[in-house]
């Protein structure tokens, strides 16, 4: 009988680990790139089928936006976008198709490139990228009207547009006419461009994939399940304030948006994570009390500032012997002057740990919620997903260990709970019919006279 080697567990269990950081790359998002200047790709370039774009893989393929006589970029970011959704969204609505403009820009132009997968996490740090590659100046589109912008003509220019973006639980229709309104702005920029006469290139990409299959979800939970591996990395790094060279506030968030009157929808996401577009200097750090204070100019039209405060505090309880950070309000100031304020309900965590919630806002739905101080913040609707942050003992410019909001007795527990009530109380109520049953004392005897039973018995 063949003897099994010693190492053959290992390597098995080597090759499966390989196999499932293989199949765990399947988090990836395509990329446009279309330029007025010829041959700026080569038709070779077509990678094959599967084949995922590195990180240092599209270095290589950006070097010609680089190295072109007119170096004017534009940057279009989206929060989320795969590549079925070209093909889903344009067949599921008939005569809709949300990417009309992107279609015949890109058999218009020039030179163009497809990218049908780039690894997302080449993608959260892009513009860290473009940035590094040269001295670009860099512009954030907000009005969409690039008619206006002046260009330098010594100096490379690297237009940043923002996206509308489709928030998370949206229905198909929604994300279809989010597509659509992306699509429009795209095709708007463009032609402005042409317009003016300018040569330039463009990028078209996202931060996340919008679409997971479900072999990814199996793949990954087969990882966790057999290697025990800690979760993926965030999908860009968390917002720190620093005093001197001590970080004292990291914040992060997956969606960090507001509307204005029920109606005028502000994505901060991009803003503050990824462009950094946010002012921070007015933050303030001590002991006992923190406040992270998040200042944006023109978040979009018809608002020229913005700043948002979150307030923490740091106190001892003696009932828990120990100190708990707690945040405490949040504040919503606008152009100045509508100052709207927000109690929060169930942020607290150590003053030794960070703070989590999946859901933070003000709809009542969710775990923690702010819950509105004054007449003002009425007219605002707060949705952060994947909140973490830590206002005191930041280490290493790392998040310490996570207080999560979720409580032990969840609506499932809560369920359970209740189901299992119901079945024992009527398990208890039959076995007591049960023992309520009894048997004849006395019986008809065939030779005697008929037995009589009177009814008092």
């Amino acid at each position: 009988m063949a003897r099994l080697c010693p190492a053959a567990p290992a390597l098995l269990l080597a090759a499966l680990a390989a196999l499932l950081q293989t199949s765990l790359a399947a988090d990836h998002v395509p990329m446009l790139l279309w330029s007025t200047q010829r041959s700026q790709w080569n038709p070779d370039t077509a990678l094959h089928e599967g084949h995922v774009v590195s990180a240092q893989e599209l270095r290589e393929l950006l070097q010609p936006l680089f190295t072109q006589n007119s170096r004017n970029l534009v940057l279009f970011l989206q929060d989320r976008l795969s590549v079925d959704d070209f093909t889903y969204l344009s067949e599921s609505y008939g005569n809709k198709n949300p990417f009309q403009n992107v279609q015949e820009i890109l058999q218009s132009f020039p030179s163009s490139l497809v990218l049908p997968a780039v690894d997302s996490k080449a993608t959260r740090y892009l513009l860290s990228i473009l940035q590094e590659s040269g001295d670009w100046k860099l512009t954030n589109v907000t009005n969409l009207n690039v008619s206006q912008l002046e260009l330098s003509a010594s100096n490379p220019n690297l237009l940043v547009v923002q996206l509308q973006p489709l928030a998370s639980g949206l229905k198909e229709i929604s994300t279809l006419e989010a597509m659509a309104e992306n699509d429009k702005i795209i095709g708007r920029v463009t032609m402005d461009l042409q317009e003016r006469g300018i040569h330039f290139s463009v990028i078209y990409t996202a931060v996340r994939p919008s679409r997971i299959s479900r072999r990814t979800d199996m793949v990954a939970e087969l990882r966790r399940q057999l290697m025990a591996a800690e979760e993926e990395d965030s999908l860009y790094p968390p917002l720190n304030v620093t005093t001197g060279n001590q970080t004292c506030i990291l914040f992060y968030a997956g969606n960090f948006s507001l509307k204005a009157s029920s109606s005028v929808l502000i994505d901060l996401t991009n803003a503050t994570f990824l462009t950094q577009n946010v002012d921070i200097s007015a933050s303030e750090c001590s002991d006992s009390n923190t406040t992270l204070s998040l200042k944006y100019t023109n978040p979009v039209d018809g608002i020229s500032s913005l700043e948002i405060r979150f307030l923490m505090t740091n106190k001892f309880y003696e009932v828990s012997a120990r100190n708990w950070s707690t945040l405490d309000s949040v504040e919503i100031v606008q152009d100045g002057n509508k100052f709207a304020k927000f109690n929060v309900s169930a942020i607290s965590a150590p003053a030794e740990y960070s703070f989590h919630c999946q859901l933070v806002g003000t709809s009542n739905l969710y775990p923690a919620r702010l819950v509105p101080s004054n007449s003002e913040a009425g007219n605002w609707e707060v949705f952060i997903s994947k909140l973490q942050i830590q206002g005191f003992n930041v280490i290493n410019n790392q998040f310490s260990y996570a207080s999560d909001c979720t409580g032990f007795f969840t609506p499932g527990i809560w369920m359970g709970l209740v189901t299992a009530i119901i079945l024992v109380w009527i398990l208890t109520y039959g076995i007591h019919m049960i023992m309520q049953l009894t048997t004849n004392s006395r019986f008809d005897d065939p030779k005697g006279p008929a037995l009589s039973v009177p009814q008092t018995e």
